[in-house]
């Protein structure tokens, strides 16, 4: 059910082509939600449809062109209601966590090696993360609730791969191995 509500959350902050909405998503709602660009494009027919986006008046026929959608008030109104509904958290399903189980019953051959190269995957993607953040997100520029808001996914996301980092490393390190 989230993913209309991403591409809603997207379109209200820029309307946008849906190729433009698939760039941005891989760019800033694709670290926490991912899509594919086909799910995108599926998913604006249906926020279409159900009268919660349109597609904006272009000046060019639009055969080949490509349509840019903005959130109409019954949109903004489904997001509104979405923000404020009630949801329990999901559970933890990560592959990785159940192979470690797994290996507990039948040995941990070779696991070593897919725990150092998730360690480092790790590393990559809290660096990213924390370059974003010295960016787009200095002190000064924590004024507004918008930003502040932006900034708490952003730190959600860095305490989620400090997390990671520090459990692979005490993970490698119950090996007998230092990263």
């Amino acid at each position: 059910m989230s993913l209309p509500h991403a591409i809603l959350t997207a379109l209200l902050e820029k309307p946008s082509s849906g190729l433009e909405l698939t760039r941005r998503f891989d760019k800033s709602i694709g670290y926490f939600w991912s899509a594919t660009h086909q799910q995108i494009y599926r998913e604006l027919g249906k926020l279409e449809q159900a009268g919660h986006i349109r597609a904006l008046p272009s000046a060019q026929p639009t055969r080949g062109q490509k349509k840019e959608y903005e959130v109409l008030p019954a949109g903004r109104e489904e997001l509104t209601a979405w923000v404020a509904r009630s949801e329990d958290p999901k559970p933890v399903r990560d592959p990785l966590l159940l192979r470690l189980r797994a290996a507990g019953v039948v040995g941990s051959g070779g696991l070593e090696e897919e725990l150092e190269r998730h360690l480092a995957m790790h590393r990559r993607q809290l660096a990213e993360y924390s370059e974003i953040e010295a960016r787009d997100f200095p002190p000064e520029r924590l004024s507004s609730e918008r930003d502040r808001l932006r900034h708490m996914v952003l730190r959600g996301g860095i305490e989620l791969e400090t997390f990671w980092t520090k459990w692979l490393t005490d993970a490698l390190e119950e090996f007998g191995r230092t990263p």
